[in-house]
């Protein structure tokens, strides 16, 4: 099996969890050869905690470097895409975390530039790899729950005056949002995996948990593209942090309710399906009967991406997936901002389409 050269750029905590949980779990496929860090002091404590031979303070000559395959950029979230850009223009792969960028111009501009590159991104979004939410999206592909009716999705995490110390956090130009932008991202991409487009958004957000400028509260009425209304909370101020997701259908209702430590993992199990008839039960426990565990959070995500690129197959996770995300983020901070009803999809006609702050 061909191993895939990487690059780490950017060595705070996001970058030490990738390690971690994602290439330090698949050496067999990844070797990190290098990593990027303007702050040379972090940069060479994350080089020697790691084993990464080569380290550089410089983007530049990361991507001159020929050994390097793939890029993965944990910086703050305002760089992401002049370092997506080059890595496309360089030759390298590039995984990217979220949120992806600042815009959907921003977000349109890299999906144009990838059409004429020899390389692809495939953006973060590591909560999606686990047997729970495997099986519920199973399920509901299978269409055996029959017309959704509506969806209650809920982010109530804790974040407070620590969490902020570090400069770039809490700030528009460089964290580009708060809790809309940087914890019920994943959430809200799980919940459109499963429940589809969104139609329409009404919102409300607040900034009341923290001293900072952006949101640390927020909620939303949706109208999704099938017609079914789903509802979004999203708060850094709950005691008890928690993630709950509750899709009700024509024929079951799915749930995950999880706390505390388990509060960032809704794609572990339990996910309770309960059939509106008893007799839909040996239904529903066919259409999961096949699936086979894979591995979780980063190392699912990172062995999908070596899958794809080594076999020259797309991605299961796109640049459009994280466009979707982008603009359910613009529509609820229209939305909020004017007391207006949102439409989507939204185009370079729409007033925000060059940012939403």
């Amino acid at each position: 099996m061909k191993k895939l050269k990487v690059a780490i750029v950017g060595c705070g905590w996001v970058a030490g969890n990738q390690f971690e949980n994602g290439f330090a779990q698949l050496r067999d496929l990844f070797d990190v050869v290098a990593c990027c860090e303007i702050d040379e002091a972090r940069l060479a404590a994350f080089a020697a905690k790691y084993g990464v031979a080569k380290t550089v303070s410089r983007y530049a000559d990361l991507l001159d470097m020929a050994d390097i395959d793939v890029v993965s950029i944990c910086t703050p979230p305002s760089e992401h895409h002049a370092m997506v850009r080059a890595a496309l223009a360089a030759g390298k792969h590039a995984l990217c975390e979220k949120p992806f960028t600042s815009s959907l111009e921003l977000m349109d501009d890299i999906i144009a530039a990838q059409k004429s590159s020899s390389a692809r991104v495939m953006p973060i979004f590591q909560y999606r790899y686990g047997p729970g939410f495997e099986r519920a999206r199973a399920l509901v592909r299978s269409g055996l729950g029959g017309k959704l009716y509506v969806s209650a999705i809920e982010t109530a995490w804790l974040r407070g005056a620590v969490y902020y110390q570090v400069p770039w956090r809490g700030k528009f130009a460089t964290e580009l949002g708060g809790v809309l932008v940087t914890q019920s991202i994943h959430i809200h991409d799980l919940f459109m995996c499963l429940a589809g487009p969104v139609a329409k958004v009404a919102a409300f957000k607040a900034t009341r948990v923290n001293p900072i400028e952006v949101e640390d509260c927020a909620v939303a009425s949706l109208q999704m593209s099938d017609g079914s209304l789903a509802s979004l909370t999203a708060t850094l101020g709950s005691a008890r942090p928690s993630t709950r997701m509750r899709f009700c259908f024509e024929n079951f209702t799915i749930e995950r309710h999880c706390f505390d430590l388990d509060a960032p993992k809704p794609a572990l199990e339990p996910w309770t399906v309960v059939p509106m008839r008893p007799e839909l039960q040996r239904d529903i426990d066919a259409a999961t009967a096949g699936l086979q565990p894979g591995d979780l959070f980063f190392a699912g995500q990172f062995r999908s991406f070596h899958r794809s690129v080594v076999e020259q197959a797309p991605f299961d996770i796109t640049l459009e997936d994280s466009r979707r995300s982008l603009e359910l983020i613009t529509a609820i901070y229209s939305a909020a901002e004017t007391g207006t009803v949102e439409s989507l999809p939204i185009d370079r006609r729409h007033a925000r389409y060059k940012g939403w702050s």
